[in-house]
């Protein structure tokens, strides 16, 4: 196992750290990711940059006690570090739901068809708030799996939990999903009437 930095080829300073440079490529690659698997995990839109520079934060401190194995990646460690970072953040909160102040942002194409548009941003916000509903260990698996297309090994190698647990969550997560989602298209059909 070879640490992260002297596999990448990275340059350390005499205490090990990894040098500003090649830190900034990691954070240049995975800042979109990062953003997205944040507000995706329940994070609320006001608190989004404050937890994502908490996540930078800490990579940069354990970057060099990262080794890498042919069972983890780089994405799937950074992965393990932004769930750890939102479940600190979610612990240490006090006030409200996750997620209750969240909006989801469409970025239309300036030929896009407004109507599809509009289409589309409510569907992404009945999403997140179905998201918003689930608690957070099956949120937790639901995304990894849905959205992140991860499989259950890799999940439960993230979450440290066992595989049987994470097809558990999923299973009980796309149920719950499936019913909101019935449910919302069922008082959207009553409204239209």
């Amino acid at each position: 196992m070879v640490p992260l930095a002297q596999s990448r080829g990275w340059s350390t300073s005499t205490d090990g750290s990894v040098e500003t440079g090649d830190f900034r490529a990691l954070y240049e690659h995975f800042l979109p990711l990062v953003g997205r698997w944040v507000a995706r995990l329940g994070i609320p839109r006001h608190a989004l940059e404050d937890v994502v520079q908490e996540v930078f934060l800490t990579i940069y401190g354990k970057v060099d006690q990262f080794e890498e194995r042919a069972e983890s990646s780089l994405r799937s460690w950074v992965f393990g570090v932004t769930i750890r970072v939102t479940r600190n953040y979610r612990r240490k909160r006090t006030a409200g739901p996750a997620g209750e102040d969240e909006k989801v942002d469409v970025v239309a194409d300036a030929a896009a068809n407004p109507e599809v548009a509009a289409q589309q941003t409510e569907v992404l916000t009945l999403l997140q708030q179905i998201l918003n509903e689930l608690d957070v260990e099956k949120r937790e698996v639901f995304v990894l799996a849905e959205l992140e297309q991860l499989s259950a090994p890799e999940i439960a190698t993230l979450l440290e939990i066992s595989s049987n647990t994470v097809a558990s969550r999923l299973r009980l997560a796309r149920e719950e999903v499936r019913v909101a989602w019935a449910r919302a298209q069922a008082r959207d059909e009553w409204r239209l009437r």
